[in-house]
Parts: C-alpha cells; sequence; structure tokens
C-alpha cells in the first residue's frame, strides 16, 4: 500500500470531524437564537379590581415581556349568551397592553345580575407545536345598569357671579361618588356634616369668574359601576360688576420687582417688556398651578365657624377678578386677572387667620412672595401672600385671628400690603360673601342644622315682609273725579 492510499483515510476522518463540529456549532448557534422564540411561559393577566361591571370601563392588564403578546380577547358570558368585549390581534408582539373594556351605552340582551368575565391572551411563542402559551382567567362579576338615585334637599335661590353656592341631597347607599359640576370645574360633595343626617351630603359650588354667564350647576352622582345620575341646579345668578383696570409699569418696578422673580439669570435678559410676559404669565401660572393642587387636596370635615374675619383695620384696595392691562411706554404688554383682595394697613402689619383651620402651605411662592394657606375643609382655602415675615408652619392647627406673619411687599408687589384670596376645590372664589356674617347664616348654617330648602326659604320670607314694611311708601297721589 502506498503512502498516499493511506493517508486518505485520515483526512476523510478530518473533514468529518470538520463537517460535524459546523454542524454542531451552527444547531447550537440556531438553538441559541430560536430558544426565546420557544419561550415557555405563558402570558399574565391582571383582571379589574372591581367585582361590578356598569357603563364605566374597567381596565384589564396583559403582560408578557418574554416573546411578547400576540392576541387578547374578553368576553362576557350571561343567561347563556356571550358578549365580546375586546378582541385584538398585534402584528408586532407587545410586552403589555392594558385594555378598557366596557358594555356599550345601550347593551342589548344584557340584564342585571351575574355574568362571566373571561379573558384570553396568546403570546408570540413557537412553542406547544408553533402555537404559542396561552393564558385564561374567569371572573364572576355582578352587571348593574341602574344609576343611583339623588335628592336635593336644600339649595340656593341666589348665587353670586364669581361666588359660593351650597346644597344638601341625599344619595343611595350605591353612590361612590358625587357632587356637583360646573363649567368644567367639579366640586365633591361630603357625608357626615348634617346635624341629625349623617347620610346627607353637602356641596360647596362656585359659578366662578371664568365660567359663562348662562352655565348652569349639575348635580352628579355615580355608582362603582359608573352609572351616573344628574340633576340640574336651578338658582338665579345675581351679577357682580368686576373692574377693569391699566397699569403703567416703570423701569424701576421691571427691575427691582418683576426680573429677580425669574431664578434663571438667562430668562432675566431681554426687553423690558418680555421679562415682565415672562413672570406674568408664565411664572404666575406655575404658581396658580401649585395653588390649585394645593387647594384640590379637600379635608372631608368643616374646620371652620361662622363668618369670615377680614384683616382687622384694612382697607381694600384692588379687588377680586379685576381685568388688568399692563402697558410699558404707552404700548400694551399683557394682562391678567386679579384673583383675591389687595388689603393694606401699615408696614409690617400682623396678619391674622381669617377662620381656623390647618396650615397647607407656608412658604415662597413666586410673584406671591412669601405666602400662607390655611386649610378649613370641605374645600375652602384662603391665601395669604406678599407677607414680610412668617410665624406658622404646613401642619399647624390656626385658630381664628391667630397671627400667621406680618404684611410686607414680597413676590410682584408694589408696596407694602397683604394679598388675600378665598379658593374652593382649586378655583378662586369671590372673598366678600364670606365676610358676611348674614350670608353665612341665610346660606349656610340653617343647611348645616339639617333644614329642608323650604323651610329655609318659609324662614327668611317674614324678614323680607317686614323689611319692605319698613321701607317709606310713596306718597298717593289724589283721585280726581271724571266730569261727565
Amino acid at each position: 500500500m502506498s503512502s498516499l492510499e493511506s493517508e486518505r483515510p485520515g483526512r476523510k476522518l478530518q473533514a468529518a470531524i470538520f463537517l460535524l463540529l459546523i454542524i454542531v456549532v451552527g444547531l447550537a448557534g440556531g438553538a441559541y437564537y430560536l430558544a426565546p422564540r420557544f419561550e415557555r411561559e405563558a402570558p399574565r393577566i391582571r383582571p379589574p379590581d372591581s367585582g361590578v361591571l356598569g357603563l364605566a370601563p374597567m381596565e384589564i392588564v396583559v403582560a408578557d415581556p418574554g416573546a411578547g403578546l400576540k392576541s387578547v380577547s374578553a368576553t362576557l358570558t350571561m343567561g347563556g349568551a356571550e358578549h365580546t368585549l375586546a378582541a385584538e390581534q398585534y402584528a408586532q408582539p407587545l410586552p403589555e397592553k392594558k385594555i378598557a373594556v366596557a358594555l356599550p351605552p345601550k347593551p342589548a340582551g344584557v340584564k342585571e345580575g351575574p355574568a362571566l368575565l373571561r379573558v384570553s391572551a396568546r403570546d408570540a411563542s413557537l412553542w406547544n407545536f408553533f402555537h404559542g402559551n396561552e393564558t385564561v382567567v374567569e371572573k364572576t362579576l355582578t352587571i348593574d345598569l341602574t344609576p343611583p338615585t339623588i335628592e336635593l334637599v336644600a339649595d340656593d335661590r341666589y348665587v353670586n357671579f364669581g361666588g359660593v353656592g351650597v346644597i344638601v341631597y341625599k344619595a343611595s347607599a350605591d353612590t361612590a361618588s358625587s357632587g356637583t359640576r360646573i363649567g368644567g370645574y367639579f366640586f365633591p360633595g361630603f357625608q357626615g356634616q348634617i346635624k341629625g343626617h349623617a347620610d346627607y351630603w353637602i356641596a360647596l359650588f362656585a359659578h366662578a369668574y371664568n365660567v359663562a354667564a348662562d352655565a348652569r350647576a349639575v348635580l352628579v352622582a355615580t355608582d362603582r359601576a359608573g352609572n351616573t345620575r344628574e340633576m340640574p341646579l336651578a338658582y338665579e345668578l345675581k351679577d357682580v360688576k368686576y373692574r377693569k383696570s391699566t397699569i403703567a409699569l416703570s423701569d424701576n418696578f421691571l427691575q427691582g420687582k418683576v426680573a429677580p422673580l425669574l431664578k434663571d439669570a438667562g430668562a432675566r435678559q431681554g426687553a423690558p417688556q418680555e421679562v415682565f410676559v415672562r413672570v406674568n404669565k408664565g411664572l404666575r401660572k406655575e404658581n396658580e398651578d401649585r395653588i390649585a393642587a394645593i387647594t384640590r387636596q379637600a379635608t372631608p370635615a368643616m374646620l371652620w365657624r361662622g363668618a369670615f374675619s377680614q384683616l382687622s383695620n384694612s382697607k381694600v384696595e384692588a379687588n377680586f377678578a379685576d381685568g388688568r392691562t399692563y402697558t410699558y411706554n404707552g404700548e400694551l404688554v399683557d394682562s391678567a386677572f386679579h384673583l383675591g383682595y389687595d388689603l393694606s394697613v401699615t408696614k409690617h402689619y400682623p396678619v391674622e387667620a381669617a377662620n381656623s383651620g390647618t396650615v397647607a402651605f407656608a412658604g415662597d411662592l413666586g410673584i406671591y412672595g412669601n405666602t400662607v394657606i390655611l386649610d378649613h375643609g370641605l374645600g375652602l382655602y384662603t391665601l395669604y401672600g406678599h407677607m414680610s415675615s412668617i410665624e406658622v408652619k404646613a401642619g399647624d392647627s390656626i385658630q381664628q385671628r391667630q397671627v400667621l406673619g406680618k404684611t410686607g411687599e414680597t413676590g410682584l408687589a408694589a408696596g407694602d400690603h397683604l394679598h388675600y384670596g378665598v379658593y374652593l376645590h382649586g378655583v378662586a372664589v369671590l372673598p366678600v360673601e364670606w365676610w358676611d356674617p348674614k350670608w353665612i347664616k341665610d346660606n349656610i348654617e340653617p343647611k348645616l342644622e339639617g333644614q329642608s330648602g323650604q323651610a329655609i326659604a318659609d324662614a327668611q320670607q317674614p324678614k323680607a315682609r317686614q323689611l319692605k314694611a319698613r321701607q317709606p311708601k310713596a306718597p298717593r297721589k289724589a283721585a280726581h273725579k271724571r266730569r261727565r
């Protein structure tokens, strides 16, 4: 046998081994690449927390962080009939999907009672003979299509434009939330405040200065299933004239008061009117958004009693909702509403709490300078701005006329004074009616005592007749006999 012939089997063996290695590496690489596609972990489904389904959507969360979701479906079975609530297919696998399922506005064939919710999710895995992994979750629900009932106990016949109205009402036990809606604002109601009627609700609402005069409030009650009942409120809106004024901006004011309010040095650059707009529009909105966020956090209990107190010896220098136009060198620069009263006394005068409550905020607040905000409960707040010093801190319990600090000219203030504002659930409201003992006595106290609207009206009618009787009568004209 020649040497050439003896070398051939060795070469063939080497080639075979090399080919085998290539196949093994290829298979290993393919397995590594395809392993995630053959994932065996099934999708996870989080069914809705509520056990009641109505017209409000319920959220279902489905997740598959591995191969990703391929399809999700949700059905409702009741009385032997199956209703499809959702059926989705995904061209590109998704790691998570939130699905809102709800009954249609007029669900045909759906009746109140027990039902079975079935949620199915399949992933994009090639496992299970390329069908993927599937998870099915079932949950027994109660179908509820009946909205709660509401009954108005007492309301207001008159509401000031920019002021507050107060209603008392009853709502059925299935009510989850209720309150008054008007002009894009919602004012929640509170239970447990009416004497002798723990189940009654009271709601304070504002016909805000920036809401159309022809808008009307609606009493709304919603149950856990999202069914809603509405009742329009009837009242006469008393016109309140809000002033308009023009304020000329001086260079001293722009340089000494406006520019320093901008913390960013770059924002202070530019023409004086541009800097003013950054403060009057940008910083003002930032500050008012913060005030709204603070004053929307309602304490569900009444912390105040009786009429609120005006700062002693003070004089109102600027009114609520004044429309201010700002000019510089005779040219229009910007505008804004003044959402409170400017009260002046003497320099660094002690600032008194208008009523009892809790300090919700104490600190710097941009254009309002050193500011204290008091929470009086039921969504009612008072704000004290431009103070030179603050003597309270957040969380402190405050009594009426307790000193909060001293007046000043911090923030966007041209002189020493107190900026005083009243807020209801984040909405600035007319302060003067809260200073009026008669308004409190006629509009709030009888309702807190549990009196009905008719009883309140009957009690007030004799007073109205007495006032009318005291008015001097016009002299009667002499009667002349007609000659025939």
